[in-house]
């Protein structure tokens, strides 16, 4: 025969049930919720500086929150809209020269494969007539599969572009109100949750805040250092664009992946454009194949994994299992989401530590 449930036991579990069906709720509308938790980060970054700005004393004069917050998120959109005019101007150099280099590199790819493919029964002709003739004749023989792919394309592309545009629209009015509530809306959080963990929850949330603080120093020391490493070397290479090529790949190195496929992108074709001879591309593959190694096994473990007490090899662990769980996402929010794990861990272990379970 059941035991019947308490008073108590009966608001537990519909409290823990109606908390599961809202995470449930939040996973199904995770599209939606990206640029909520892109400005929720970003806030988190930038409350600090909010903060001291919020309590200047200019005079007589006292700054308010609401104009503490325009100024930073102007300077954030300002720091952006730099990055934006570092690489397009690289970008507007590099295109065009790249364009009046292409029958060059098809003749040269002509004459070193051109041989070999002939040997395989292979007849094309690598220039510009051979190509558009052999994509005329592709085009002829599928052409009803070619222009079924582009609308599918086009309709995939299409919602991608509508967005990102409403994230990029949507991201920096949700980070103003954000900023301008912060505190409130964490005080609300606070009171939501039962008093009997109040305590608890105050103090792992304040050691959260710390590592995540630890690791935003880190992580922006990586940058800095990653930046000075590829101009330096650019430069010594003897790259017209060291500058701000090395600067770029640099700063956006806490995009795993993207951030160095970019910079790496923009020197291989300086390279190219640059040198007539092979000595370019070999610089850029050594200067950052060496890049890579220098930031995943020394600076990112070291720099990072150590402020947020993760080893090296925790650290390596850590952003493998989140790509491979979460994809991108989860390698761009693996160390910090480890740290939190980590309080959450230790304080488990002690919980664990103190039981019956365990001293019986």
């Amino acid at each position: 025969m059941p035991f019947p449930l308490s008073v108590e036991q009966k608001q537990t579990a519909f409290w823990v049930a109606l908390w599961l069906a809202l995470g449930v709720l939040l996973v199904a509308l995770g599209p939606i919720l990206t640029p909520f938790l892109a400005a929720a980060i970003i806030a988190y970054a930038l409350n600090p500086g909010v903060d001291r700005i919020d309590h200047l004393r200019l005079g007589r004069f006292d700054v308010p929150r609401p104009l503490a917050v325009v100024i930073v998120v102007l300077l954030f959109l300002c720091a952006i809209l730099s990055l934006v005019l570092i690489v397009v101007p690289v970008l507007q150099t590099e295109i065009p020269l790249l364009q009046a280099q292409i029958p060059a590199f098809l003749a040269k790819a002509n004459d070193l494969l051109g041989p070999r493919l002939r040997e395989m029964g292979i007849k094309v002709q690598l220039d510009s007539a051979g190509i558009k003739k052999l994509v005329s004749q592709q085009m002829v023989s599928s052409g009803d599969e070619i222009w079924a792919a582009v609308l599918a394309s086009a309709k995939v592309g299409g919602t991608a572009v509508l967005g990102w545009i409403a994230t990029v629209v949507l991201v920096p009015v949700l980070l103003f109100y954000l900023l301008l509530d912060w505190h409130p809306m964490l005080a609300r959080i606070a009171g939501a949750v039962p008093r009997r963990y109040i305590g608890a929850t105050v103090a792992m949330a304040e050691e959260v805040d710390t590592l995540l603080a630890q690791y935003l120093r880190g992580q922006l020391l990586v940058m800095v250092v990653l930046a000075v490493y590829y101009s330096t070397c650019l430069a010594i290479a003897g790259f017209d664009v060291a500058l701000p090529v090395g600067i770029l790949t640099g700063l956006l190195v806490f995009i795993p992946y993207l951030g160095f496929g970019l910079g790496l992108a923009l020197a291989l074709i300086a390279a190219v454009l640059q040198f007539t001879d092979w000595s370019g591309v070999v610089a850029v593959a050594v200067i950052y194949g060496a890049g890579q190694v220098i930031e995943g096994f020394f600076l990112t473990p070291r720099l990072v994994g150590e402020r947020i007490g993760l080893n090296p090899l925790a650290v390596i662990f850590a952003l493998l299992a989140f790509g491979q769980l979460f994809g991108f996402v989860g390698v761009l929010l693996a160390l910090p989401a480890s740290a939190i794990l980590m309080v959450a861990f230790k304080h488990l272990r002690g919980h664990y530590l103190r039981s019956s379970f365990y001293n019986a």
